[in-house]
Protein backbone atom coordinates (compact mmCIF):
# COMPACT_ATOMS: atom_id res chain seq x y z
CA UNK A 1 0.00 0.00 0.00
CA UNK A 2 1.70 3.49 -1.27
CA UNK A 3 0.26 6.57 0.07
CA UNK A 4 1.18 10.48 -1.02
CA UNK A 5 -0.20 13.72 0.67
CA UNK A 6 -1.23 16.42 -1.39
CA UNK A 7 -1.65 20.28 -0.07
CA UNK A 8 -4.25 21.33 -1.86
CA UNK A 9 -3.46 25.48 -1.98
CA UNK A 10 -5.59 28.26 -3.37
CA UNK A 11 -9.19 27.95 -3.83
CA UNK A 12 -10.69 26.58 -0.38
CA UNK A 13 -12.88 23.77 -1.16
CA UNK A 14 -11.62 22.61 -4.57
CA UNK A 15 -10.68 19.00 -2.76
CA UNK A 16 -13.91 18.29 -2.35
CA UNK A 17 -14.23 17.89 -6.48
CA UNK A 18 -11.34 15.22 -6.34
CA UNK A 19 -11.89 13.52 -3.17
CA UNK A 20 -14.17 12.41 -0.56
CA UNK A 21 -14.15 14.73 2.85
CA UNK A 22 -12.49 13.43 5.94
CA UNK A 23 -11.36 14.79 9.07
CA UNK A 24 -11.83 18.90 9.16
CA UNK A 25 -10.58 21.75 11.41
CA UNK A 26 -8.20 24.38 10.68
CA UNK A 27 -6.88 21.57 8.23
CA UNK A 28 -9.69 19.57 6.14
CA UNK A 29 -8.47 16.31 4.95
CA UNK A 30 -10.01 14.54 1.50
CA UNK A 31 -9.09 10.65 0.14
CA UNK A 32 -8.81 9.04 -2.41
CA UNK A 33 -8.78 5.20 -2.50
CA UNK A 34 -7.74 2.49 -5.46
CA UNK A 35 -7.14 -0.58 -4.08
CA UNK A 36 -4.11 -0.40 -1.76
CA UNK A 37 -2.98 2.83 -3.82
CA UNK A 38 -4.43 5.97 -1.23
CA UNK A 39 -4.08 9.74 -1.39
CA UNK A 40 -4.54 12.06 1.37
CA UNK A 41 -5.68 15.93 0.28
CA UNK A 42 -4.89 18.65 3.09
CA UNK A 43 -6.62 21.96 2.65
CA UNK A 44 -5.69 25.05 5.03
CA UNK A 45 -9.51 25.62 5.59
CA UNK A 46 -8.34 28.69 8.33
CA UNK A 47 -5.93 30.38 5.73
CA UNK A 48 -5.16 32.83 5.17
CA UNK A 49 -6.65 34.94 8.20
CA UNK A 50 -4.36 32.17 10.13
CA UNK A 51 -1.30 31.62 8.71
CA UNK A 52 -0.45 28.55 10.82
CA UNK A 53 -3.34 25.90 9.08
CA UNK A 54 -1.27 26.92 5.68
CA UNK A 55 2.03 25.57 7.33
CA UNK A 56 0.27 22.87 8.72
CA UNK A 57 -1.22 21.61 5.15
CA UNK A 58 2.33 21.85 3.40
CA UNK A 59 4.21 20.60 6.79
CA UNK A 60 2.08 17.04 6.02
CA UNK A 61 2.85 16.98 2.48
CA UNK A 62 4.68 15.36 -0.08
CA UNK A 63 4.07 17.53 -2.85
CA UNK A 64 1.83 20.09 -3.75
CA UNK A 65 -1.32 21.50 -6.30
CA UNK A 66 -1.94 25.34 -6.63
CA UNK A 67 -5.25 26.30 -7.76
CA UNK A 68 -4.84 29.85 -9.06
CA UNK A 69 -7.69 31.77 -10.12
CA UNK A 70 -6.15 35.43 -9.53
CA UNK A 71 -2.81 36.88 -8.33
CA UNK A 72 -2.85 38.12 -4.45
CA UNK A 73 -0.60 38.55 -1.51
CA UNK A 74 -1.58 35.19 -0.32
CA UNK A 75 -0.37 33.35 -3.72
CA UNK A 76 3.10 35.02 -2.97
CA UNK A 77 2.90 33.99 0.46
CA UNK A 78 2.08 30.13 -0.58
CA UNK A 79 5.10 30.27 -2.87
CA UNK A 80 7.34 31.34 -0.20
CA UNK A 81 6.13 28.71 1.99
CA UNK A 82 6.93 25.62 -0.68
CA UNK A 83 9.99 27.18 -1.05
CA UNK A 84 10.93 27.44 2.35
CA UNK A 85 9.76 23.62 2.66
CA UNK A 86 11.66 22.64 -0.29
CA UNK A 87 8.39 21.03 -1.35
CA UNK A 88 9.88 20.10 -4.84
CA UNK A 89 7.01 18.73 -6.85
CA UNK A 90 3.15 20.06 -7.65
CA UNK A 91 1.49 21.13 -10.29
CA UNK A 92 -0.44 24.40 -11.03
CA UNK A 93 -4.30 25.10 -11.76
CA UNK A 94 -5.00 28.07 -13.58
CA UNK A 95 -8.69 29.39 -13.16
CA UNK A 96 -10.31 32.87 -14.31
CA UNK A 97 -8.82 32.58 -17.80
CA UNK A 98 -4.90 33.24 -16.12
CA UNK A 99 -2.35 32.38 -18.60
CA UNK A 100 0.61 30.39 -17.91
CA UNK A 101 3.15 33.37 -18.93
CA UNK A 102 1.24 35.63 -16.11
CA UNK A 103 2.79 32.93 -13.54
CA UNK A 104 6.22 32.05 -14.64
CA UNK A 105 8.10 35.37 -14.16
CA UNK A 106 6.58 35.40 -10.40
CA UNK A 107 7.85 31.53 -9.46
CA UNK A 108 11.25 31.85 -10.62
CA UNK A 109 14.14 30.84 -8.43
CA UNK A 110 11.70 29.21 -6.05
CA UNK A 111 11.01 25.26 -6.14
CA UNK A 112 7.47 26.14 -7.57
CA UNK A 113 8.97 27.06 -10.94
CA UNK A 114 9.48 23.41 -11.61
CA UNK A 115 5.79 22.50 -11.05
CA UNK A 116 3.69 21.24 -13.79
CA UNK A 117 1.29 23.04 -15.60
CA UNK A 118 -2.06 20.90 -15.16
CA UNK A 119 -6.00 21.32 -16.68
CA UNK A 120 -8.85 22.48 -14.17
CA UNK A 121 -10.53 19.05 -14.88
CA UNK A 122 -11.21 16.77 -11.43
CA UNK A 123 -11.71 13.38 -13.45
CA UNK A 124 -8.06 13.81 -14.65
CA UNK A 125 -6.80 15.06 -11.76
CA UNK A 126 -8.10 12.39 -9.85
CA UNK A 127 -6.73 9.40 -11.90
CA UNK A 128 -2.97 11.20 -12.23
CA UNK A 129 -2.58 11.81 -8.50
CA UNK A 130 -3.93 7.56 -8.02
CA UNK A 131 -1.22 6.77 -10.60
CA UNK A 132 1.28 8.77 -8.56
CA UNK A 133 0.29 6.55 -5.77
CA UNK A 134 0.41 3.48 -7.45
CA UNK A 135 3.86 4.37 -8.80
CA UNK A 136 5.89 5.72 -5.39
CA UNK A 137 7.51 2.80 -3.22
CA UNK A 138 6.26 1.99 0.03
CA UNK A 139 8.18 3.06 3.34
CA UNK A 140 8.44 -0.64 4.06
CA UNK A 141 11.03 -2.10 5.14
CA UNK A 142 12.50 0.99 6.98
CA UNK A 143 13.82 -0.45 9.66
CA UNK A 144 14.30 2.41 12.15
CA UNK A 145 12.26 3.08 15.12
CA UNK A 146 8.49 4.82 14.25
CA UNK A 147 8.28 8.37 14.72
CA UNK A 148 4.48 9.69 14.63
CA UNK A 149 3.35 13.17 14.52
CA UNK A 150 0.11 13.92 16.10
CA UNK A 151 -2.68 16.70 14.16
CA UNK A 152 -5.79 15.66 15.63
CA UNK A 153 -6.96 13.49 18.79
CA UNK A 154 -10.21 12.70 20.46
CA UNK A 155 -12.38 9.67 22.38
CA UNK A 156 -14.54 7.59 20.51
CA UNK A 157 -17.20 5.48 22.44
CA UNK A 158 -15.97 2.10 22.76
CA UNK A 159 -13.08 2.06 21.59
CA UNK A 160 -11.11 4.91 23.64
CA UNK A 161 -8.47 7.04 22.76
CA UNK A 162 -7.71 7.55 18.43
CA UNK A 163 -5.12 9.93 16.98
CA UNK A 164 -4.60 10.78 13.75
CA UNK A 165 -1.42 11.50 12.25
CA UNK A 166 1.70 10.56 10.05
CA UNK A 167 4.74 8.43 10.37
CA UNK A 168 7.17 10.94 9.69
CA UNK A 169 9.69 7.77 9.42
CA UNK A 170 10.29 4.27 10.40
CA UNK A 171 7.80 1.60 11.45
CA UNK A 172 5.27 1.45 14.21
CA UNK A 173 3.31 -2.23 14.97
CA UNK A 174 0.25 -2.87 16.76
CA UNK A 175 0.72 -3.53 20.32
CA UNK A 176 4.08 -1.11 20.52
CA UNK A 177 4.62 0.82 23.58
CA UNK A 178 5.79 4.03 22.58
CA UNK A 179 6.71 7.25 23.85
CA UNK A 180 4.66 10.45 24.02
CA UNK A 181 6.41 13.46 23.89
CA UNK A 182 7.06 15.85 24.82
CA UNK A 183 6.54 14.80 28.67
CA UNK A 184 7.25 11.00 30.39
CA UNK A 185 3.85 9.30 29.63
CA UNK A 186 3.88 6.25 27.41
CA UNK A 187 1.08 4.45 25.71
CA UNK A 188 0.86 1.55 23.80
CA UNK A 189 -0.94 0.77 20.36
CA UNK A 190 -4.07 -1.05 20.83
CA UNK A 191 -4.55 -0.91 16.85
CA UNK A 192 -3.67 0.92 13.04
CA UNK A 193 -5.81 1.70 10.71
CA UNK A 194 -4.46 3.17 7.43
CA UNK A 195 -7.60 4.80 5.16
CA UNK A 196 -9.76 2.65 6.98
CA UNK A 197 -8.26 -0.51 6.52
CA UNK A 198 -6.90 -2.54 9.84
CA UNK A 199 -3.59 -2.97 9.80
CA UNK A 200 -0.59 -4.69 11.83
CA UNK A 201 2.11 -2.27 10.49
CA UNK A 202 3.03 1.38 9.11
CA UNK A 203 5.93 2.72 7.76
CA UNK A 204 7.14 6.25 6.55
CA UNK A 205 4.90 8.09 4.59
CA UNK A 206 1.58 6.09 5.80
CA UNK A 207 -1.04 8.46 7.07
CA UNK A 208 -2.59 6.28 10.15
CA UNK A 209 -5.19 6.16 12.56
CA UNK A 210 -3.99 4.72 15.67
CA UNK A 211 -6.31 3.68 18.94
CA UNK A 212 -4.13 4.09 21.91
CA UNK A 213 -4.07 2.28 25.72
CA UNK A 214 -3.04 4.04 28.62
CA UNK A 215 -3.34 7.86 28.01
CA UNK A 216 -6.55 9.95 27.73
CA UNK A 217 -7.61 12.26 24.19
CA UNK A 218 -7.06 15.28 27.14
CA UNK A 219 -3.19 14.36 27.91
CA UNK A 220 -2.50 14.66 24.09
CA UNK A 221 -2.22 17.96 21.72
CA UNK A 222 -1.93 18.97 18.39
CA UNK A 223 1.97 18.63 17.73
CA UNK A 224 2.88 15.60 20.08
CA UNK A 225 5.35 12.90 18.69
CA UNK A 226 4.75 9.03 19.55
CA UNK A 227 8.09 7.21 19.08
CA UNK A 228 10.54 4.77 20.90
CA UNK A 229 13.66 6.56 19.28
CA UNK A 230 16.25 8.15 20.95
CA UNK A 231 17.50 10.04 18.72
CA UNK A 232 14.14 12.17 18.70
CA UNK A 233 15.09 15.32 21.51
CA UNK A 234 12.62 17.64 23.23
CA UNK A 235 13.51 21.28 24.13
CA UNK A 236 12.18 24.70 25.43
CA UNK A 237 15.53 26.56 23.96
CA UNK A 238 16.67 25.63 20.19
CA UNK A 239 20.40 26.99 18.58
CA UNK A 240 20.95 27.08 14.69
CA UNK A 241 22.36 28.85 11.60
CA UNK A 242 19.07 30.39 9.56
CA UNK A 243 18.57 31.36 6.18
CA UNK A 244 15.82 34.26 5.52
CA UNK A 245 14.16 34.71 2.83
CA UNK A 246 14.88 36.67 -0.22
CA UNK A 247 12.22 39.16 -0.14
CA UNK A 248 12.71 39.89 4.12
CA UNK A 249 13.90 43.41 4.34
CA UNK A 250 15.55 43.53 8.06
CA UNK A 251 17.69 41.58 9.80
CA UNK A 252 15.81 39.70 12.88
CA UNK A 253 16.88 41.26 16.51
CA UNK A 254 16.62 40.40 20.17
CA UNK A 255 13.62 40.14 21.48
CA UNK A 256 11.32 39.35 18.42
CA UNK A 257 8.92 37.19 18.40
CA UNK A 258 8.76 34.19 16.20
CA UNK A 259 7.01 31.19 15.37
CA UNK A 260 9.05 28.25 15.06
CA UNK A 261 7.23 25.56 12.72
CA UNK A 262 7.96 22.15 12.26
CA UNK A 263 6.29 18.66 11.94
CA UNK A 264 2.67 19.55 13.11
CA UNK A 265 4.37 21.80 16.21
CA UNK A 266 3.76 25.29 15.83
CA UNK A 267 5.15 27.07 18.72
CA UNK A 268 6.27 30.72 19.66
CA UNK A 269 9.58 31.59 20.09
CA UNK A 270 11.65 34.76 21.57
CA UNK A 271 15.02 35.79 19.91
CA UNK A 272 17.53 35.21 22.44
CA UNK A 273 20.71 36.09 20.26
CA UNK A 274 21.64 37.07 17.07
CA UNK A 275 25.04 36.06 15.53
CA UNK A 276 25.93 37.62 12.06
CA UNK A 277 29.20 37.41 10.28
CA UNK A 278 28.69 39.34 6.95
CA UNK A 279 25.68 38.58 5.70
CA UNK A 280 22.86 39.20 8.48
CA UNK A 281 20.10 37.06 5.91
CA UNK A 282 22.28 33.57 7.72
CA UNK A 283 22.53 34.33 11.56
CA UNK A 284 23.06 32.23 13.65
CA UNK A 285 19.99 31.99 16.40
CA UNK A 286 19.03 31.21 20.15
CA UNK A 287 15.70 30.95 20.90
CA UNK A 288 13.74 30.05 23.86
CA UNK A 289 10.27 28.68 23.34
CA UNK A 290 6.73 28.90 25.03
CA UNK A 291 6.87 25.32 24.83
CA UNK A 292 9.01 21.97 24.16
CA UNK A 293 9.86 21.29 20.59
CA UNK A 294 9.93 17.65 19.57
CA UNK A 295 12.89 17.17 17.09
CA UNK A 296 15.67 15.61 15.18
CA UNK A 297 18.94 17.35 15.47
CA UNK A 298 20.02 18.92 12.17
CA UNK A 299 16.29 19.24 10.78
CA UNK A 300 14.71 22.42 9.45
CA UNK A 301 12.25 24.24 11.08
CA UNK A 302 10.30 27.30 9.48
CA UNK A 303 10.06 30.64 11.39
CA UNK A 304 7.40 32.69 11.12
CA UNK A 305 6.70 36.55 11.83
CA UNK A 306 2.85 37.17 12.17
CA UNK A 307 3.54 40.66 12.62
CA UNK A 308 4.49 40.90 9.01
CA UNK A 309 2.08 42.05 7.70
CA UNK A 310 2.05 40.81 3.82
CA UNK A 311 4.92 38.48 4.29
CA UNK A 312 4.63 36.81 7.36
CA UNK A 313 7.15 33.64 6.44
CA UNK A 314 10.64 35.09 7.86
CA UNK A 315 12.78 32.07 6.93
CA UNK A 316 14.04 28.87 8.66
CA UNK A 317 16.27 27.27 10.45
CA UNK A 318 18.82 24.56 10.61
CA UNK A 319 18.27 23.13 14.58
CA UNK A 320 21.25 21.77 15.98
Amino acid sequence: MANIDIAILGQPGYAKEIGKAGTASDITFFNLKRGDDTVTLIEPTRYPERLAPLFYAVSLSDAAMLVINEITPSFGEMVVMLDVMGIQKGYIILQNYLDPSQIVPLVQGTVVANYEFLEDNAIELRERLLNEASAKESGEGDAREGVVFVDHHFNVKGIGTVVLGSVERGTIRKHDILNVLPGQKTAQIRSIQKHDDDCDEAYSGDRVGLALKNIDAEELDRGYVLTRSKEVLTSETIRGKAQLVRYWQEPLREGMVLHVGHWMQFVPARVESVHAEGDWRTPVLSLSLEKELVYLPGERAVLHYLDGGKLRIAGSIRIE
